[in-house]
């Protein structure tokens, strides 16, 4: 197998990705954008691996990428979770999740 496709695949995922940080003004679609260059990071680590092992076609060889890339996912579902409770008590104090129109300098409505 050439691993020129999924290299390629990953790198237009994780430009898109870095895309929708810079330009996206809603934290929800902000994150999104984040797990999408962590998958096209996990792309990458498994086809590097299959292009390793297919190169050395040693047996003793672990899946590493695939093992790392299961890391990932875990670091993104936790990424997630805390994400979104971020997201969700800024909403409530500020009543907006738009990263533009926030300004963390000043006290919200509702604090003592």
């Amino acid at each position: 197998m050439r691993p020129v496709v999924p290299f390629v695949v990953a790198a237009l995922l994780f430009g898109l990705g870095v895309y929708g940080v810079l330009r996206r003004r809603n934290a929800v679609l902000v994150l999104m954008a984040v797990e999408l260059m962590l998958n096209a990071v996990n792309i990458v680590l498994v086809t590097a691996d299959t292009t390793v092992r297919a190169a050395v076609r040693d047996a003793g060889l672990t899946h590493t990428g695939g093992v790392f890339a299961l890391f990932v996912v875990v670091i993104a579902a936790a990424e997630v979770g805390v994400g979104l409770a971020v997201i969700l008590q800024l909403y409530r104090l500020r009543d907006t999740v738009v990263v533009d129109d926030l300004d963390l300098d000043a006290e919200p409505e509702g604090a003592r």
